[in-house]
Formats: structure tokens, C-alpha cells, sequence
């Protein structure tokens, strides 16, 4: 690491390009609901665009060039219809990478993400608290055999942050059975795994299929939003397991403005080639592909 501060502008093109491996995009009612829930539960407040020409607008004017959509599904029998919409969207798209979702109480589970997968996408969202379900449970067992005979990652809200230290379906021990049960499935607990960040940084170290993503723990907010601070996380970690962190950010249902994200990253100093692992090559990487891809249907369908 350099003695040296970077400028803004050197600092500004350790980001560009990025892969925000950590979005959401769902149909205006839901999106409205979500937001509605949330502000309840936090007392946030948003004023983000949250449609997809208004999200891509922002993305692409900070550096963003590719973004994973994040679904979830919270409630049974609406996962097959939220994929097809998300699928819909990023055919007209040409940096949106669209993950799947489904509900444990799905009838079908396996047949939901198989669809899903055929028509494009790359791979699978759990949200263990809000979907009441740990993240090798049982009735989730099927689609989770779709996502390795696919070799398709898995992203979990595995974390009890920021409002789920008194859930049962999440925690480092209960990650812990997933990544004994599928090893060779990857998968990433957002969040970096706050409040136990300790605990998912080991499991990165030790396997080389379980990723974290930064959003929202490492952002210039994270200790009002949350009750994080970014600072415990040592540059020397991020140095150390930069090929199995990604950047994220949860936009757009954040309470602040997107640069926020990504600034207290970028003031860390990093060297390069680890702000390079964590705001591009790790997430290609995680999605299983090759630098250069374009996020058009074909690709994604053949990738």
C-alpha cells in the first residue's frame, strides 16, 4: 500500500468500471410495499428512483457497466411470476444481470429455478428472514440442487443485521450447515455477514466457494443506518480476502445518496488490484463468468 493519498480522480478510477453485485428492481406495488416495511421497521427514508431507467441512469453515472438484480419472493406462488418480470426487464437491459428467487413454501421449488435459470438467470436470491427459512432448509433443498447441477451462485441475506439478531433462520452457525452441506456450491452472505463479521470473513478464508459483499456495512452511512462501523474491518482484511469480497450497494432502497456506498472504500487508499477484486473481478468471478461479458440474452442463456 502507497504512502501516498490517491486524488479524487485517481480514486474515482479505482471504481470505474464496477459491478454492483447487490440491486434490487421489483414491480412499482412491491417496491412500494418493500419501502413502506422498511421505513416502519427503521424509520428510513428514501428518494431514490426506483425505476429501471432511473436506477440505470444513476448506476451508469457513477462507473457502474454491470448490476445483479436481487428478487425475493415473500410469499408462496409469486416467485415464478417475479422471475419472468425481472427476466423481462433485463431483455430490454443492457447491463442487468437478473437473478431468480423462490419460497420455501413454493409446491415446486426445483421447477421454479430451473425455469428461471433457462430463461437467464444467473442466479439465485434468498432472503433467509423475511422468507422464514435457514439457508439449507429442507423444503429449499431442491432448488438448491438446481443451482449446483447449473453451477449457479446463491446469494443470501444470511446475517442478523440490520434488524434480525433474535431470528432463528440466520447466524454464522446456521451458514455454517450450507457451507458443510454444499460445499461445492458458491454462495455469498451479503452484508459482509454483520453483526458477525468476524465469523463469515473466516469462512471466506477457508472456503474458496463462500463470498461476502459489502453493501451497506461498508458504506460512508453504515454506522447511522446500522450500527456498523466500516472501520473495524481492517484495510489488511480487505488487502487479504479481496478475491472474495464484491462490492454492493442495495440501491435503491437505501436512505442515502449512492456515492455514499462506495466513499468510504475508495478513501481507504487500497492498492489497486485489491479496489479492482472488490468492485469488479470477484463478483465475475462469483457469477462464473469472463471479463468483457455483455449482459444481453444470448450470453446469458449460453454463459
Amino acid at each position: 500500500m502507497t504512502d501516498r493519498q490517491s486524488t479524487p480522480t485517481e480514486r474515482s478510477s479505482q471504481f470505474r468500471p464496477a459491478i454492483d453485485a447487490h440491486t434490487h428492481l421489483f414491480p412499482e406495488r412491491l417496491t412500494e410495499a418493500i419501502r413502506r416495511s422498511l421505513g416502519d421497521e427503521t424509520g428510513w427514508e428514501f428518494s431514490t428512483p426506483t425505476s429501471r431507467d432511473g436506477i440505470e441512469t444513476t448506476l451508469r453515472s457513477a462507473g457502474v457497466e454491470i448490476y445483479i438484480a436481487l428478487p425475493y419472493a415473500h410469499r408462496a406462488g409469486v416467485a415464478s411470476e417475479l422471475n419472468a418480470w425481472l427476466s423481462s426487464q433485463a431483455a430490454d437491459s443492457d447491463c442487468l444481470v437478473p437473478f431468480a428467487t423462490v419460497h420455501p413454501d413454493d409446491e415446486k421449488p426445483a421447477a421454479i429455478v430451473r425455469d428461471a435459470f433457462e430463461a437467464g438467470a444467473r442466479g439465485l436470491k434468498i432472503h433467509c428472514p423475511v422468507q422464514e427459512c435457514r439457508p439449507a432448509d429442507s423444503r429449499i433443498e431442491p432448488a438448491l440442487e438446481v443451482a449446483v447441477e447449473y453451477d449457479r451462485p446463491i446469494t443470501y441475506h444470511g446475517g442478523t443485521a440490520p434488524m434480525f439478531e433474535n431470528s432463528p433462520y440466520v447466524g454464522a452457525d446456521v451458514f455454517a450447515d450450507l457451507i458443510d452441506s454444499y460445499p461445492e456450491l458458491r454462495v455469498c452472505c451479503a452484508h459482509m455477514g454483520t453483526y458477525e463479521v468476524d465469523a463469515f470473513l473466516e469462512f471466506a478464508r477457508e472456503h474458496e466457494n463462500v463470498y461476502l459483499d459489502t453493501t451497506f456495512a461498508m458504506s460512508a452511512s453504515a454506522i447511522e443506518t446500522m450500527g456498523f462501523d466500516p472501520a473495524s474491518i481492517a484495510d489488511r482484511t480487505l488487502v487479504e480476502c479481496s478475491g472474495s469480497i464484491m462490492y454492493g450497494s442495495d440501491f435503491p432502497n437505501i436512505p442515502y445518496p449512492y456515492r455514499d456506498e462506495r466513499a468510504q472504500l475508495l478513501g481507504r487508499d487500497l492498492p489497486r488490484e485489491t479496489a479492482r477484486d472488490i468492485f469488479y473481478r470477484t463478483a465475475l468471478e462469483y457469477l462464473g463468468l469472463e471479463d468483457g461479458f455483455e449482459p444481453n440474452l444470448t450470453d446469458r442463456v449460453s454463459g
